[in-house]
């Protein structure tokens, strides 16, 4: 359903994105051909009756369809009529009606299905400037939305109760500028003061059901993307050997979602909230990377299997990684790195297993930064490829290179941290069990061991045995640090393979 997705993003910023200011002329039909162009590139099929009168073209049942890969059905979106007026200056309005309907038809698991999506409109106005190859869009608009209309299985149609979707975006604004040469380049900027959504299911064959709502403020993007002159859209790899990049950023300033229902017979709840984060991504044919952070989230949960809420809180969590995607014989960079700043939760979830309040309750962080060089050695869009390497024993990509540059552990009182800096030799796989022979150093430094212990202990979670078969194993693999109850490690990995933990030799 990938391919399916980016041509159905393709064709809805082909109609729905909009322009504003320019000096340069352009006319309503430059606009009508790029369109019909820019769709029939993408692999639809686009028709509609054309009628000019004075300065008004207007383009009735337009109908931009498209079949899905592997004959699994269609997907089509209609306009009933749409008017491009040139203002005289240059310039082109672009009026839609409030109402557009997009219709997915196919066959599923030997069952026919229709699924109707309307999308919505009001107070939107569209202004195209520019050039036939320099267009800008500029837009804005009191609201925008999609709202599931219909879903039919088998010729019997679902009741609203069975399965209702809506969205809706406020008081938008924005641009897109497309710039057509040797490829397509647009970029693009928008802005929302409100996201809200809404999703409600309920088995007709059982009791279970689930309704979700949810809201996002102050929505911002932007990004820009290279569309290739030359592939096929019938192949992916073509799409992405051609040139296709993206990259962009999606910010909001806070957000939160609720969800309540029914499993099995018993009801649940669940509700979150964060004062913002921001999503970044990017892809082109070299490499894939991602940048995800969540600003002061709160979480609770409630069950029927447990008489309380189930309440955490983080100051800060995020996911930042890059990758290479290019299958080549040449060594690559990435990087990974991760964190959970400042872990919370409720005293009543800690009494559980700490009801005398022993352990620490400091807030927990969790953080780790790491960089690295690989070879990537199987072509990531080529399902055929993936396909074979699922079912056969050969790894993905050569590890080459590790370095640790952040590792910190820190909770219940004790915290471990650390770097490391590794090669690995992959002509050597005998050493580790097929794994390549990893060399180099990791430091590491572990605070308030013991004092946990102790505590641990105390609450029962740990007996004495145990506790004294982890102190006989730091005594091995640590020496003290400076400061009391402190413990250094250096552990070598030498390229004959040994293990050597602060000179000592344990393989």
């Amino acid at each position: 359903m990938s391919v399916f997705l980016r041509r159905s993003c393709g064709a809805a910023l082909a109609y729905a994105v909009v322009a504003n200011g320019a000096l340069a002329d352009v006319t309503a039909n430059d606009i009508w051909d790029d369109w019909q162009a820019y769709l029939t590139q993408m692999g639809y099929t686009v028709s509609g009756d054309q009628a000019i009168s004075g300065a008004v073209t207007t383009i009735t049942d337009m109908t931009v369809s498209m079949e899905l890969p592997e004959e699994e059905g269609q997907f089509q979106f209609v306009v009933p009529q749409m008017t491009l007026i040139e203002n005289g200056d240059g310039t082109v309005n672009v009026d839609l009606p409030e109402s557009l309907p997009m219709t997915v038809s196919g066959e599923l698991d030997g069952d026919a299905f229709s699924v109707n999506v309307v999308q919505t409109q009001s107070g939107l106005n569209m202004v195209v400037s520019g050039t036939p190859d320099d267009m800008t869009y500029d837009y804005t608009a009191d609201s925008l939305g999609l709202k599931l209309d219909k879903l039919e299985v088998e010729g019997e149609t679902s009741q609203d109760d069975v399965l209702a979707a809506n969205l809706e975006m406020t008081d938008l604004a924005g641009s897109s500028r497309m710039k057509i040469g040797e490829n397509r380049d647009v970029d693009q900027e928008f802005t929302a003061d409100d996201l809200t959504y809404s999703m409600a299911f309920q088995d007709p064959e059982g009791e279970d059901d689930a309704k979700f709502d949810g809201s996002m403020k102050q929505l911002a993007f932007e990004g820009n993307s290279v569309i290739p002159s030359n592939f096929d859209a019938a192949d992916p790899q073509s799409f992405m050997a051609n040139g296709f990049a993206f990259s962009g950023v999606f910010t909001i300033a806070s957000g939160m979602t609720t969800v309540a229902g029914t499993s099995e017979g018993e009801a649940f709840s669940m509700a979150s909230e964060s004062e913002g984060g921001r999503f970044g991504a990017s892809i082109d044919t070299q490499r894939l990377a991602y940048d995800i952070e969540q600003n002061r989230t709160k979480l609770a949960i409630t069950t029927a299997d447990l008489p309380f809420p189930i309440e955490i809180a983080m100051a800060r969590a995020g996911l930042k990684f890059e990758f290479p995607v290019q299958e080549s014989e040449e060594i690559q960079p990435f990087g990974f790195a991760m964190n959970l700043t400042d872990f919370t939760m409720s005293d009543v979830l800690w009494s559980i297993f700490d009801p005398a309040g022993t352990l620490p309750r400091d807030p927990a962080t969790i953080a780790l930064d790491s960089t690295g060089t690989a070879k990537v050695l199987t072509n990531i869009f080529d399902p055929v490829a993936v396909e074979a390497l699922e079912n056969s024993d050969e790894a993905p990509g050569e590890l080459h290179s590790l370095k640790i540059n952040e590792l910190l552990v820190s909770l219940v009182g004790a915290k471990l941290s650390g770097d490391a800096d590794f090669a690995f030799d992959n002509s050597n796989t005998e050493e580790f069990d097929g794994m390549p022979t990893p060399s180099g150093v990791a430091n590491l430094q572990l605070d308030g061991a013991n004092a946990l212990l102790d505590k641990l202990i105390g609450v029962g979670l740990v007996s004495e045995n145990d506790a004294l078969g982890a102190r006989m194993m730091m005594g091995l693999m640590a020496v003290p640090g400076e400061e009391p109850d402190t413990l250094k490690s250096k552990i070598e990995f030498t390229e004959d393979g040994q293990i050597l933990a602060n000179g000592q030799r344990l393989k």
